[in-house]
């Protein structure tokens, strides 16, 4: 089963992450609302990333559809904002310079062999007993990596060392995404 947006529901998607970013901001709590459409009821992977001025500003989410994609995106939303340990909390100031991007994820895949994944197409996912990272398919594009390149940073954002991928004990995961943001 193939999972797609409506055009309609990508700009509500990115406007309720707006909103809620402002309404969390200005009460301490989570934005809700009916939802847009049953599409929206259907759990998956997402994340949400902030960028201000070009630079990344957050990205949180969750792996797998462990929530309806609507109040997911809630969810993610103010702890990209608000959570990121690599930040400071966004502060009322900024808000109106954030560029804002969605990933809905596809299902995980464990992957067999390296050479079955796509720079550019395909995200990943490294895991090896208690550590995990993951790199969603546009961080790849946006730093030119090749392959190599895109599962050493993998392991690193992992904890791993970099060639852990080579490492029978470790999972390499991939997974698409569908990946849209204000900018466009």
């Amino acid at each position: 089963m193939s999972f797609s947006l409506s055009n309609q529901e990508k700009q509500f998607l990115l406007q309720l992450a707006r909103d809620t970013i402002i309404t969390f901001l200005t009460s301490g709590n989570k934005k809700r609302e009916k939802y847009f459409s049953d599409n929206l009821k259907t759990p998956t992977g997402v994340f949400v990333t902030l960028h201000e001025a070009g630079d990344l500003r957050g990205c949180i989410g969750y792996v797998e559809g462990v929530k309806p994609l609507q109040d997911a995106v809630i969810d993610n939303a103010v702890s990209a904002a608000f959570s990121d340990p690599r930040f400071m909390p966004v502060g009322t100031d900024e808000v109106e310079q954030l560029d804002i991007e969605i990933s809905v994820l596809t299902p995980l895949e464990l992957v067999q062999n390296t050479e079955e994944i796509e720079v550019g197409k395909d995200g990943l996912l490294m895991k090896r007993g208690y550590n995990q990272g993951l790199l969603l398919p546009q961080v790849a594009s946006e730093q030119q990596w090749d392959r190599e390149t895109f599962l050493q940073h993998t392991c690193m954002k992992a904890g791993l060392p970099i060639d852990a991928w080579q490492d029978d004990e470790t999972e390499i995961y991939k997974f698409s995404a569908i990946i849209f943001g204000e900018k466009e």
